[in-house]
């Protein structure tokens, strides 16, 4: 009896909790034959823009969440610690300020339980990850590399809806029980058994912030809502995620650590913009850019330069040496302050 209550409480975990509320069911009734139609939801679904904040997105303590609140914040905290005792972050306080302001809005227009802690690591990469508990961190690459404010924001909303929907908590909470499970299979004979081991190999997470796709699908899905309901153009997520694609293609390889933590798929960019197609009702005017985003870059950059100009210093370089006063022998008149050589012509009545 023990090892067909694990067997379904598997199958339980790996069946969507929220079918009926998923991004997938979400666009299921739409047709490639007609433009999509908006649809406005007032049932308290992923789907209802107005109850943000007051959505259950997956942060329920029970089967398939084994983690309180209180432990995912003392959790991201340690794994924050880590985090900054190896990494370099900018501490300039005026992008700091700008950067955390654009997160919080964002966070207050989420479904998020927890407040948020934003810094911003001095690093290349474009891309941003935020740890269980709200603990948030942005890449200055990314900065440099967003076109306008809608463009942040919109890779900020994305981690932001992983927080919110308690995304590590459940990978952890499957993971642990996909090994529970794989234990007690081990007595199970027959094509079930195999079958759900089988099932088990492939739900392990492959690691703390590499989320499934099912996942990450859905801190889209959420993104897109939450930039929405800030005011931004959520064509911009698109946009980026656009561009991100065109930069890989142009150079193949230069992006390998870009969005890493939450890869590009083929059909990412698809999916999201069926969802502002059908769930998004148009707004008479979008936030896309801002004078304070643009002031900030031009402030990154400089700073930026200032790294690379500090960096440059520290490495060896050749000086011409000087001759002491007095010490030249050169008669042609040439300033003791010039020691640059010369050439000249010889005086023939010399010969």
């Amino acid at each position: 009896m023990r090892f067909i209550a694990i067997f379904c409480a598997v199958l339980l975990v790996l069946a969507p909790a929220t079918a009926q509320n998923s991004p997938e069911s979400a666009s299921s009734g739409t047709s490639t034959q007609s433009p999509p139609k908006t649809k406005v939801h007032h049932d308290g679904s992923l789907q209802d823009i107005d109850a943000i904040g007051n959505r259950n997105v997956g942060c329920k303590q029970g089967v398939g969440n084994w983690y309180s609140l209180d432990k995912q914040v003392a959790m991201g905290r340690s794994y924050a610690e880590q985090v900054e005792s190896s990494s370099k972050l900018i501490t300039d306080p005026i992008v700091n300020e700008y950067v955390n302001r654009v997160g919080q809005n964002l966070v207050r227009n989420s479904d998020a339980q927890v407040p948020f802690t934003i810094k911003i690591l001095a690093s290349d990469d474009i891309n941003a990850f935020a740890l269980p508990g709200g603990f948030f961190y942005v890449d200055s690459g990314l900065l440099l590399a967003a076109e306008n404010e809608a463009e942040l924001a919109g890779v900020m909303a994305h981690e932001i809806a992983h927080v919110s929907a308690c995304h590590a908590a459940r990978e952890m909470s499957r993971g642990q029980l996909m090994q529970m499970a794989s234990i007690a299979l081990i007595f199970v004979g027959g094509g079930i058994g195999y079958a759900v081991q089988q099932i088990a190999g492939l739900a392990m997470p492959m690691g703390f912030l590499k989320f499934t796709r099912s996942f990450e699908t859905e801190a889209d899905y959420l993104g897109v809502e939450y930039m929405y309901k800030a005011g931004y153009d959520p064509q911009a997520l698109t946009a980026f995620f656009e561009k991100v694609k065109a930069m890989e293609k142009h150079k193949p390889g230069t992006l390998a650590k870009a969005f890493d933590t939450h890869p590009q798929t083929p059909d990412r960019i698809q999916k999201t913009q069926q969802e502002i197609n059908t769930l998004l009702p148009p707004l008479p005017e979008y936030k896309l850019d801002t004078s304070e985003f643009q002031d900030m870059k031009t402030r990154m950059m400089e700073l930026d330069n200032r790294h690379g100009a500090d960096s440059d210093r520290s490495r060896p370089s050749l000086h011409r040496a000087s001759h002491p006063s007095g010490d030249s022998t050169d008669t042609g008149g040439t300033s003791d302050q010039d020691d640059t050589p010369t050439l000249k012509r010889r005086n023939p009545s010399s010969q």
